[in-house]
């Protein structure tokens, strides 16, 4: 991958920058705005885009932003020579998906995972594209075929990310969409960036009843238990049960139906943001306190 002509160590970069190597190595696993080659002796290598790009941030959080917001200003303004910027390649995967090209979105798919992080490809390509697919399909823009397709699609692909996500001794989060939610391409986001943090995933999925949920939750207790859903109507009437579960375990719950109504009558956390944004919080929170 050539990405600018000058390579860095990171020590060099941070000095350049007057940034830790610390800040910068979580600035790339979180939001993808590095985009390092690779040594032969296998060490990564700074270009001069990655160093503009780190300073087009900086100048984004001197005005104000948060550092996620920063960076995707950075990525939009300075994409790496060659390489799409996430923020614009959701065009590119609707022409292909849209035509039902399969081997071409997948194509595109695999160079952004090489060339970005999960966290940056799920935040600023799948999901904002997912949204507008949704969308454009309640407004009669493309058909049922043309929805079904896609988001099986970008669903198997983020399941592969979430792989192997139930391995490991870090704190295990228990993630269910409420009866009646189809939609959990966002929760299964929010659990592939839960598992890249060091947490384990248990993961329901959609439409999961509350007895099974409870039961399960109950048999084995995690740290947190996530319910998302996309509207407000699929959680109304489930105070009795949230408010069971978190006899339990702290309960967070995200999606455009948790209303912090509801959050602060079950004492859950509410995840307003984007699934990426909120998972990475989630890892900072203290689970018992709401």
């Amino acid at each position: 991958m050539d990405s600018g002509s000058a390579m860095l160590r990171i020590g060099e970069l941070s000095r350049r920058l007057g940034v830790s190597a610390d800040l910068l190595r979580a600035w790339e696993r979180r939001y993808g705005v590095l985009t390092p080659a690779r040594s032969s002796g296998g060490y990564r290598l700074y270009s001069e885009v990655d160093e503009h790009r780190v300073r087009v941030m900086q100048a984004h959080l001197a005005r104000g932003l948060s550092a996620a917001e920063a960076a995707q200003a950075a990525l939009r303004e300075t994409p790496a020579l060659g390489i799409p910027a996430p923020s614009t390649a959701g065009e590119a995967l609707t022409r292909a998906l849209e035509g039902f090209d399969e081997p071409s979105a997948q194509d595109l798919l695999d160079r952004l995972l090489t060339d970005f992080t999960p966290e940056a490809v799920l935040r600023d390509v799948l999901l904002p594209y997912l949204r507008g697919l949704g969308e454009r399909w309640e407004r009669g823009e493309i058909t049922v075929a043309h929805e079904h397709f896609a988001t099986n699609v970008v669903r198997a692909r983020v399941a592969a990310l979430g792989r192997g996500w139930g391995r490991g001794a870090g704190p295990r989060a228990l993630l269910a969409c409420p009866p009646g939610e189809a939609h959990d391409i966002a929760l299964m986001a929010f659990g592939v960036v839960l598992y890249r943090s060091g947490w384990r995933v248990h993961y329901l999925g959609a439409d999961t009843p509350m007895p099974d949920l409870i039961r399960t939750a109950t048999a084995d207790p995690p740290r947190v238990i996530v319910l998302s859903s996309t509207d407000p109507a699929r959680l109304a009437d489930l105070e009795p049960e949230l408010r069971r579960l978190r006899g339990i375990a702290p309960v967070a719950l995200g999606g455009g139906g948790a209303t912090g109504e509801l959050a602060r009558a079950v004492d859950a956390h509410l995840l307003p943001g984007d699934p990426v944004t909120e998972a990475e919080r989630l890892t900072t929170l203290d689970l018992n306190q709401s």
